[in-house]
C-alpha cells in the first residue's frame, strides 16, 4: 500500500522548464530537490511523473502534491 504525500509547499515553484527535455516530478513531497524527484520515494509507493513541457518558459509546478492537473499548480494549496 502507497503512503500519503506530504505537503512540501503550500504554495507552487515557479520554475524555467525547456522544451522537448524530460523533468521528473516529485510526487511524495519528501525530495529535497522540489519540485522534482531526487529518489526519496524509494519505499513509498509513490512513482514521479515524467513530463516535457512544450515550449521553453516559466512554469507553476505544484508543491502541495493536491493538484488535479500534474504537475502543474491548479490552486489546490488554497482548500489546504
Amino acid at each position: 500500500m502507497a503512503e500519503e504525500a506530504i505537503v512540501a509547499q503550500a504554495g507552487p515553484y515557479q520554475v524555467e522548464l525547456t522544451e522537448g527535455k524530460p523533468y521528473f516530478y516529485c510526487r511524495c513531497g519528501r525530495s529535497q530537490k522540489q519540485p522534482f524527484c531526487d529518489g526519496t520515494h524509494a519505499g513509498t509507493g509513490i512513482e514521479p511523473l515524467r513530463f516535457v513541457v512544450d515550449h521553453t518558459g516559466t512554469f507553476n509546478i505544484c508543491g502541495c502534491k493536491q493538484t488535479d492537473d500534474e504537475p502543474f499548480c491548479d490552486g489546490s494549496h488554497l482548500l489546504l
